[in-house]
């Protein structure tokens, strides 16, 4: 795997999926179910933890906390979607730092899925049987539904979060809450990965929630910045949390 050979990164990088959301939850009610649509009272944005996300970000927040103090955050970065906001706040409450040092960037949030939100893979086939074979053609990393992102418009918005963290934030810890895609796309720009590489690590497992994928200066020399670690689950099981992984809203089959 490739490592970025430049010195101005951050000293440490976690990217953290957010805790386990009522949409999660409701996600996997309505496939076992069979149902076409994700029932949820609230637009995606504000779709708040469960009562588990909430124990899982406590967890990580408590992780954080007993690190020495060298090595704990000191930028605390999150997409805007309020289940990552409630995840930050979780990490900065342990840290003993005010919700108002959080930085906030829309950069951050989810993938949009357009005319398919809420849609469960069984409603997307059924509903829009054009869009699931065009998908199926073209690939997930390409396929934008209508109104909505590919991976690549994800991407893009992400390489601009990579100048920030090079050009601001060189030398410290910094944590980025968001989801998913969000982590897997960051491990694409940051592993130097292309699209077959990036799909397969997709496909083999979703991302954990409150898992971390960690980054750092990991030569002799500590001249080259590469990955730690991925999808590091221990300070959710330290606790005794249950780890969950269920996936964001479907666009369409894997």
């Amino acid at each position: 795997m490739p490592r970025l050979k430049h010195t101005d990164w951050p000293k440490r990088l976690w990217i953290v999926r957010h805790g386990q959301s009522a949409g999660n939850v409701a996600r996997d009610l309505a496939e076992d179910s069979g149902h076409e649509l994700i029932e949820l009272s609230t637009r995606d944005a504000d779709t708040p933890l469960s009562t588990l996300g909430e124990e899982q970000s406590e967890a990580l927040g408590q992780w954080f906390s007993q690190l020495p103090e060298s090595d704990q955050p000191t930028v605390l970065m999150t997409s805007p979607f309020i289940r990552a906001q409630q995840t930050c706040v979780a990490i900065a409450t342990a840290l003993g730092v005010d919700r108002t040092e959080i930085h906030v960037d829309e950069r951050l949030r989810e993938k949009e899925f357009g005319i398919l939100d809420r849609y469960t893979r069984h409603g997307i086939q059924s509903k829009f049987p054009e869009l699931a074979e065009q998908r199926a053609l073209v690939g997930k990393f390409y396929f934008r539904p209508p109104g909505g992102e590919s991976w690549c418009d994800v991407i893009l918005r992400l390489r601009s979060m990579v100048q920030v963290l090079r050009r601001d934030h060189a030398q410290e810890n910094v944590v980025i809450v968001g989801h998913q895609v969000i982590v897997n796309c960051f491990r694409y720009l940051l592993e130097c990965l292309d699209e077959s590489k990036i799909l397969e690590i997709d496909r083999n497992a979703d991302v954990p929630n409150c898992s971390l994928t960690e980054y750092g200066f990991c030569n002799e020399n500590g001249s080259r910045f590469g990955l730690h670690r991925a999808n590091y689950v221990l300070p959710v099981e330290s606790v005794g949390a249950p780890i969950t992984s269920e996936p964001d809203q479907p666009a369409g089959p894997k």
